[in-house]
C-alpha cells in the first residue's frame, strides 16, 4: 500500500512538473510573438517562436533564427528570463515568492522542490534552496563583474554591461544563446574571456548538491557518495575529452599558425567543456575532424550532473554503469566505490535510463532521416549530432536546425523538452501506471548473452 501511494504521488508530481514547463514555454511563446520582440517588428512564425521559447526554457540554445539579428532587446531579455527560470527550475522561483510573502511551504510544494532538484530527503528542501539561489546569484554576478573588464572596453558602458550580464547568465545556465551573432568565434584569441566562460559553465553544470557538499566540507569533513562520484566522473571526462581532442584536432591545426600554445590549449579545453550542455563554440563545428565530432557526440550524450543546469543521461548514470561494467569484468557481485556499495535499485535505474535514452534517440534519428535533407559532404552524423545536442540540451549544431522542416522542428522540440524535464518524469506524466507487487514468482532460467 505504501509503494502504491508513493507511486501515485510521484506520478502526480511528474505531471505538475511537466505542465509547469509547458506553461513557461507557452508564456514565452506569447511574449516572443509580440511585434516588439523582433527587430523592426518583423515578427516570427508561430513554429519559430515556439521553437525558440522551448529552446530557451529547456536551456538548450539551438536556434532557427539568429538571436542577435532577429530578436530585439525585449526579445533577447525574454529569452534570458526563460533560460534563467528553466535552468534553476520554476519551483525555485515559486519558493522565492513564498519567502517574499513570508508563507511556509506546504507539503506539496516541498515535494515538488524535492523532485525538481533530485533531492534524496524532504528535509533538505529549505537548505538546498538557499544554496541554489545563493550560488546562482554569486556565480552569475561574479561572472558578469569579471566580464565587464573585457566587454566594456570593446563595446562601451551600455552595450558592454549588457553583454557581460547576458553572457554570464547564459554560460552559467548552460543555455548556449549569444548576442554576438556567431557564438564566441570572434573571441577565440581572448583567453581571459574563454577562461571565465569555462568557469561559469563548470559552475552551472556541476550541480547545486555537489557545491553544497564542497562548501560544507570544512564542517562535515566528508563528501556524499553522489558528490564523490560526480567529481571523479566529471574530472575524468574533462581530462579524457581534452586529451582526445588535442589528438584528433592535431593541437587545433585549423587555427592560424601564429596562434600561441597557451591559446590553443584554452580553445581545446573550451571545446571539451562546451559539449557538457553549454552550447557555446569558438570554432566552426563543421570544420572539426570526424574524430572530434564523434568525441563531442559522446560528451553531449553523457551531459552534466543531476540537479544542475545540464542535460544528458548525467555523469552519475555514466559513472555507475562504468563501475558496474568493471565489477562484472572482475567477477565481483557488488558495485563498489569509495568504500560504499551501490544499491541494485541505483544500477537498474541507470540501465533503464540508458535504454530509454537510446530508444528516444534512435526513434528521433529515424524520423529526421525521413523528413530532413542531408547536404553533400555529410552523412548520418549530420542528423545524429543534432539529435544528441537537443536531447543533451547542448545547443551545438552542424547546421541542420535553421533548415529543419516543421516536423523536424517538432521532433527537436520534443527532444529538448524530454532532455530538460527528464525521461522518467516525462514518461511518468504520460502513463497511468500503478506499482504492483507480484504474488507469484516463476522459476529462474538462464539464456545465452553475447
Amino acid at each position: 500500500m505504501e509503494k502504491i501511494t508513493h507511486s501515485r504521488l510521484f506520478d502526480t508530481l511528474s505531471k505538475k512538473m511537466v505542465w509547469g514547463f509547458i506553461f513557461l514555454i507557452t508564456i514565452g511563446t506569447v511574449l516572443l510573438s509580440l511585434p516588439v520582440a523582433t527587430n523592426e517588428a518583423q515578427g516570427s512564425t508561430l513554429i519559430n517562436t515556439l521553437f525558440t521559447a522551448t529552446s530557451a526554457t529547456c536551456i538548450t540554445g539551438l536556434t532557427v533564427v539568429n538571436t542577435a539579428e532577429h530578436w530585439s532587446f525585449f526579445g533577447q531579455v525574454v529569452i534570458l528570463g526563460l533560460s534563467e527560470i528553466g535552468a534553476l527550475g520554476y519551483m525555485t522561483f515559486a519558493v522565492l515568492l513564498f519567502n517574499i510573502i513570508r508563507r511556509n511551504l506546504d507539503l506539496s510544494t516541498q515535494l515538488m522542490v524535492k523532485e525538481s532538484l533530485n533531492l534524496e530527503n524532504l528535509s533538505d528542501t529549505k537548505s538546498v534552496m538557499k544554496y541554489v539561489v545563493g550560488l546562482s546569484a554569486l556565480f552569475q554576478a561574479g561572472g558578469a563583474f569579471l566580464l565587464v573588464f573585457d566587454f566594456i572596453p570593446r563595446y562601451g558602458w551600455k552595450r558592454g554591461l549588457y553583454a557581460s550580464v547576458y553572457h554570464a547568465v547564459m554560460s552559467f545556465c548552460n543555455a548556449g544563446f549569444d548576442i554576438f551573432g556567431n557564438s564566441l568565434m570572434g573571441f577565440r584569441d581572448d583567453s581571459y574571456l574563454l577562461t571565465v566562460t569555462i568557469i561559469l559553465i563548470i559552475g552551472g553544470g556541476l550541480g547545486f548538491l555537489v557545491w553544497r557538499d564542497l562548501l560544507l566540507y570544512h564542517e562535515r569533513k566528508r563528501l556524499s557518495l553522489n558528490s564523490k562520484l560526480t567529481l571523479v566522473t566529471t574530472g575524468a571526462l574533462f581530462v579524457t575529452g581534452f586529451l582526445l581532442l588535442l589528438l584528433t584536432e592535431r593541437d587545433l591545426s585549423l587555427l592560424p599558425k601564429d596562434t600561441s600554445w597557451f591559446n590553443r590549449t584554452i580553445n581545446t579545453l573550451f571545446l571539451s567543456v562546451t559539449p557538457r550542455t553549454a552550447g557555446l563554440i569558438t570554432l566552426p563545428t563543421n570544420d572539426l575532424q570526424s574524430g572530434s565530432i564523434f568525441i563531442i557526440m559522446i560528451l553531449m550524450f553523457v551531459g552534466g550532473t543531476p540537479g544542475s543546469t545540464a542535460g544528458g543521461i548525467k555523469t552519475t548514470t555514466f559513472g555507475v554503469l562504468m563501475l558496474q561494467s568493471i565489477a562484472q569484468l572482475r567477477g565481483k557481485k557488488d558495485v563498489e566505490f569509495s568504500r560504499r556499495r551501490f544499491s541494485q535499485t541505483n544500477i537498474s535505474r541507470a540501465l533503464l535510463l540508458l535504454f530509454l535514452a537510446s530508444v528516444v534517440i534512435v526513434i528521433a534519428t529515424l524520423i529526421l532521416t525521413q523528413t530532413e535533407k542531408i547536404p553533400k559532404g555529410f552523412g548520418l552524423e549530420y542528423i545524429v549530432f543534432e539529435v544528441l545536442s537537443a536531447f543533451g540540451t547542448v545547443g551545438l549544431s552542424l547546421g541542420l536546425t535553421p533548415h529543419l522542416t516543421v516536423i523536424g522542428k517538432l521532433v527537436i522540440m520534443m527532444l529538448m523538452f524530454v532532455g530538460r524535464v527528464g525521461i522518467f518524469t516525462s514518461l511518468y506524466s504520460l502513463s497511468k501506471r500503478q506499482t504492483k507487487v507480484n504474488q507469484i514468482r516463476y522459476p529462474e532460467e538462464n539464456i545465452l548473452i553475447g
